[in-house]
């Protein structure tokens, strides 16, 4: 499993280009929003309010929440959708050059981070574009999460 915090994200330019999203929203990249891109940098997964409280100096649940929409707003975190009632945040493919995928578990709702090889990932990447083409769809980009059951949890459903 890779990880965003074992790509090499180049600090500074991350901030520069965290700034001009946040101003190009008209938004000002406070101290607090730099705090919450640092979490997120560091993670090596995508991360719920209450994880990146935990991880937070003194910041409060309120402030989190408002900032990490308005950082979604602007481009620069992504919200992970899961089954469950919890949000998960990380930070735009874009910004850290990462590119990669989901494991959600449906009983717990563990999100975790995969990648694939670039042969594989080429691949996937042609068939979707064939898909969208056939449906005269202009891609972007892709995401794939794998819904499922995480290895503790299935552990667990086993043992009883």
């Amino acid at each position: 499993m890779s990880s965003m915090s074992s790509t090499s994200v180049d600090a500074s330019d991350l901030h520069a280009n965290v700034a001009l999203r946040l101003r190009d929203d008209d938004q000002r990249y406070t101290s607090g929003r730099r705090e919450l891109v640092d979490l997120l940098v560091g993670a090596d997964r995508p991360l719920t309010v209450a994880e990146v409280l935990e991880r937070s100096d003194g910041l409060t649940q309120s402030s989190a929440y408002r900032n990490l929409n308005l950082l979604e707003r602007a481009g620069v975190v992504l919200r992970v959708v899961t089954d469950d009632e919890f949000g998960r945040f990380e930070l735009a493919e874009d910004l850290t050059g990462h590119h990669h995928h989901h494991l959600i578990c449906t009983s717990c709702g563990l999100v975790e981070d995969f990648s694939v090889p670039d042969s594989i990932e080429d691949a996937v990447d042609a068939a979707l574009h064939r898909v969208a083409s056939r449906a005269g769809f202009s891609v972007d980009h892709h995401r794939m999460d794998l819904i499922g059951t995480c290895p503790a949890c299935r552990s667990r459903s086993t043992a009883s």
